[in-house]
């Protein structure tokens, strides 16, 4: 299950309920293992509302955008070194020991950010928690797996991408609910190590993954676990179909090297592997570069961007864009085995580009048309208060609220109407005070705007049509793609893929922003998109309903869209019809 996790249909979801009810520990064992996905997902959704009252708490953090990036995305830093420590210790010390360690990596990680007295120990957090996090994507799906029953393995391993769904829309909660505490940010950051505390906690009354006990020579242990997960009849059977299984896998590792270089080398020499390889890379790096971890790690700063300048709106309006995302996941448990991988990714990839390209209209209009700056207001709070540089410039009747901006000052709305003339004013604490304190709004991040729920309705799009396609189906892709031997390193070198384009994206989004501005920083992540879409539709073949070695043979024989090969007889639609038949 390296690299993903196979999605569940819809009888075996009703198997899974069945079986579960009739043994709770099956789902004790999933939902306590779990956890680990809803880290990962609190993690990626709780730093897009903390950025914001850590910018206020910290000139330094609001004055430099390098610094925003980097306390964002060192997360993602961390948890690719992470993922790779924790294939090591899945390997060398057990599955359950790796998920123990990473919550205690987390929960020191969530408390240095909670105490933190300066923006450099936030950092230091942010990579410990990255760490755990890391840690947790790569052994909490791998310990369901293997402690599941094989008919209902797929809808539990599911589980663990809900919780990451559901940890992402539980992070803007629990945000919404301490915007009315002093100390919000530590408060927002802090809670997530109750969830690593807790699972720690069941952990340890909870055993070993018998698959591991198992090649550990530990026989009887793994047994004793069987017992209790498998009906008495069905325990010799599956302690045979664990012997086979190890066993082969043993054979595998004779012929490809168990060392980490002789299993990368072999899949990247093998045509066929590599070509899985162009197809896994392909997805996981599609999926980041549509720029999706913009919305999910600055969200709220999107928001403001839009026009809506108070951090509690601003929340709000984000909790609509993970609660979308949370569905969309459902979604594709429904339609996945329906409509196919590639279908799915292509429409996906459709209805992005078109979200992207409007979302960029959008904001220009909103930059045009944005408030004129009045020499009047920007007088009225005296002197040495008004943006130096627009007191420096010979013509600022050109001047508009995002010329403001674009100066490195802030804007303070007309006391009567927002989208009145208004001042350019210095961007300080002290000053934001003054410009509150007469009731008008302070604009930092965006403009007021006309268009601005657009902006908020197209993100809402934005993510329906993300979230059932590319948001889940890549990580399928990437469980089906690779002949058996492989499967574990080619799913691990495209989840390395996966998390490097993930940490290109969140360090660059707001450089991008301030360089380019908005509109073309979605038209570019638009672009992206359209790049994306070609790669998947000439190298991602149909994989739903294929056997291991019938996705093997389509490689093998080299894969081709249909107007390319211009026939419409090559091997998936064979099989295909023979599966019709």
């Amino acid at each position: 299950m390296e690299g993903g996790h196979s999605k569940a249909g819809k009888t075996e979801l009703t198997e899974c309920w069945s079986t579960t009810w009739k043994t709770p520990y099956i789902m004790r064992l999933a939902l306590s293992a779990g956890i680990g996905g809803l880290l990962f997902g609190y993690d990626t959704g709780v730093i897009s509302g903390a950025l914001l009252y850590i910018k206020e708490d910290f000139q330094e953090v609001d004055k430099k955008t390098w610094l925003q990036e980097t306390i964002v995305s060192m997360a993602v830093a961390g948890a690719i070194v992470g993922a790779a420590v924790g294939g090591w210790m899945n390997d060398r010390f057990g599955r359950k020991k790796s998920i123990l360690l990473a919550d205690v990596v987390f929960f020191i990680g969530a408390i240095v950010m909670a105490v933190a007295p300066a923006p450099w120990v936030i950092i230091i957090g942010r990579i410990l928690v990255g760490l755990g996090v890391g840690m947790a994507s790569m052994t909490s799906p791998l310990y369901i797996s293997e402690a599941s029953p094989a008919r209902i393995r797929g809808a539990l391993v599911s589980t663990n991408g809900l919780l990451i769904t559901g940890g992402q829309f539980l992070s803007y909660l629990i945000n919404l609910a301490f915007t009315h505490l002093s100390g919000t940010w530590r408060w927002m950051l802090g809670i997530a190590g109750l969830p690593a505390l807790v699972q720690f906690i069941l952990m340890l009354s909870l055993p070993e993954s018998p698959r591991w006990l198992y090649r550990q020579g530990k026989i009887e242990e793994a047994r004793s676990i069987l017992e209790k997960i498998y009906p008495p009849n069905e325990v010799e059977d599956e302690i045979k179909a664990l012997h086979e299984s190890i066993e082969a896998e043993k054979a595998d590792e004779s012929i490809v090297g168990e060392s980490m270089v002789a299993k990368v080398t072999g899949a990247f020499s093998n045509p066929v592997v590599r070509r899985g390889l162009y197809a896994g890379i392909t997805v996981q790096v599609a999926q980041q570069f549509v720029g999706i971890n913009t919305v999910m790690y600055y969200s709220p700063t999107i928001v403001q961007f839009a026009g809506f300048a108070s951090n509690k709106t601003a929340l709000a309006l984000s909790l609509i864009t993970s609660g979308l995302n949370a569905i969309g996941s459902i979604v594709s448990m429904c339609f996945v085995d329906r409509y196919g991988r590639r279908r799915l990714m292509i429409i996906s990839m459709f209805g992005i580009i078109t979200c992207l390209v409007i979302l960029s209209g959008v904001f220009w209009q909103a930059s045009v048309h944005s408030p004129a700056i009045s020499q009047l207001e920007s007088a009225h709070f005296g002197q040495n208060t008004t943006c130096p540089v627009y007191t420096s410039v010979p013509a600022t009747s050109s001047w508009n609220c995002m010329s403001c901006l674009k100066a490195q000052c802030a804007f303070c709305a007309n006391g009567a109407n927002e989208y009145h003339p208004g001042a350019c004013l210095t961007s300080s604490r002290d000053i934001r005070g003054m410009c509150r304190s007469e009731g008008r709004t302070w604009f930092e991040n965006g403009c007021p705007s006309k268009f601005g729920f657009l902006a908020v309705i197209l993100l809402g799009l934005y993510i329906i049509t993300y979230s059932p396609g590319m948001g889940t189906v890549p990580w399928i892709v990437n469980s089906e793609i690779y002949p058996l031997r492989y499967r574990g390193t080619g799913g691990g070198i495209a989840a390395v893929s996966n998390w490097c384009s993930n940490l290109i994206v969140s360090e660059t989004f707001l450089t991008l922003t301030e360089a380019l501005g908005s509109a073309w920083t979605f038209l570019l992540f638009a672009g992206f998109s359209l790049i994306g879409l070609i790669f998947i539709y000439l190298l991602v073949p149909e994989t739903k309903g294929l056997q291991f070695e019938e996705v093997e043979k389509m490689l093998q024989e080299g894969y081709k869209p249909k107007l390319l090969k211009g026939k419409t007889d090559d091997a998936t639609t064979k099989i295909a019809q023979v599966r019709k038949s």
